[in-house]
């Protein structure tokens, strides 16, 4: 096993296992409600995974449609909510940012 193969799996099945808790919902009634309960952690699994391949992968084609799964999954995560009234989720840095400190301007 390549030595950044194991920290890689670790994040897959940890975001695999989010997801498909937080996919278990009791069905409201409203099928348009429970398609959006369903998709939105559905969505986030994909973007959590594809943030374990930018951190561990190593192809940089891959890593370039791993970017492109994060952006357009935050896209139909916003628009689902959308559809359904809700408000847009918060602002918050791009998960390949996160670890990124704002940059400060001194005076």
């Amino acid at each position: 096993m390549a030595n950044n193969e194991h920290p890689f799996l670790a994040a897959t099945a940890a975001a695999m296992d989010r997801m498909m808790a937080a996919m278990t919902i009791k069905p409201s009634g409203d099928v348009d409600r429970d398609f959006e309960a369903m998709m939105t952690p559905h969505h986030q699994g994909a973007i959590d995974m594809a943030v374990a391949e930018l951190k561990y992968g190593r192809n940089d084609q891959l890593k370039r449609i791993a970017q492109e799964i994060i952006v357009d999954q935050q896209q139909e995560i916003a628009a689902m909510q959308l559809a359904l009234g809700k408000p847009l989720p918060p602002s918050m840095p791009a998960p390949t940012q996160g670890a990124m400190s704002p940059m400060r301007m001194e005076h």
